[in-house]
């Protein structure tokens, strides 16, 4: 035999076969990945300047507009969809008036889908602002709202004064009495106001035992004919103070007829 045939031949008997099988799978992977990742880059290249085309507004926001809303988000950069900025998007919505929550998703492949939640005003606070239900002001139009409370205090105890404002009311609900307003004072002494024109003076401390004071003797206290109840002072450890109003000549008319 020819001894270069013969060379062959042991290099192939010699040959670790296992080896070159590895060898060969891993360039393979090798270059399957670089032929991805080229693919995928070459694919972002030609893409990176899609526009976002669609937004759409979910939730249901009832005193913000959907134009807004929309209006809103067009303040952001919307020429390229990956290099929007979500963050900045939901930020813009949020800044307007009604507007607590916001949730913003980028949908392939030219949609941004904006979820609204507004917030739920349950007072009025120190007339300018307005109360959530979580006891956070807000700046808002007003002018759609009807029948709130009204609610005063310093500035920092908005959370205070409407946790007070729900007890008192249950307390005074309970027994036929309706609480309009509430005021806290600087040096934090608490006033009530009755949608019947009555004031409780209740003081700094115990002021829910004060309240329960004034439920248990109302029934019981002394109506004038040609006067009413204008203020109970409660500021006092037992007992309580009543100043009366006279009535007005419509009043004691209102009342003879009655």
């Amino acid at each position: 035999m020819h001894p270069l045939l013969e060379k062959a031949r042991q290099i192939r008997l010699n040959l670790n076969w296992s080896l070159v099988f590895g060898v060969s799978f891993f360039l393979i992977v090798v270059i399957g990945l670089v032929q991805i990742t080229t693919g995928v880059s070459d694919w972002l290249v030609e893409n990176k300047d899609a526009q976002i085309k669609h937004l759409i507004v979910q939730g249901q926001p009832k005193y913000t507009e959907e134009t807004a809303i929309i209006k809103a988000i067009k303040q952001a950069d919307l020429s390229s969809f990956f290099e929007l900025d979500v963050k900045h998007v939901q930020q813009l919505v949020q800044d307007l008036p009604w507007v607590a929550t916001v949730s913003v998703r980028k949908q392939w492949p030219d949609t941004v889908q904006v979820y609204v939640v507004e917030h739920k005003a349950v007072a009025h606070w120190n007339s300018d602002l307005l109360l959530n239900q979580s006891g956070q002001a807000f700046q808002a139009s007003s002018d759609k709202l009807h029948d709130l409370p009204q609610l005063y205090g310093p500035e920092g105890s908005e959370e205070e004064a409407w946790v007070a404002f729900k007890q008192f009311d249950e307390m005074l609900k309970v027994n036929n009495l309706t609480l309009s307003s509430l005021a806290l004072s600087e040096r934090f002494s608490w006033q009530l106001w009755l949608d019947n024109g009555i004031r409780l003076d209740l003081g700094r401390k115990d002021k829910a035992k004060r309240v329960q004071r004034f439920i248990d003797v109302y029934p019981r206290m002394e109506q004038r004919a040609n006067a009413q109840v204008d203020t109970i002072d409660l500021r006092y450890d037992t007992g309580l103070a009543v100043s009366f109003k006279p009535l007005q000549e419509e009043q004691l008319q209102n009342k003879s007829k009655a």
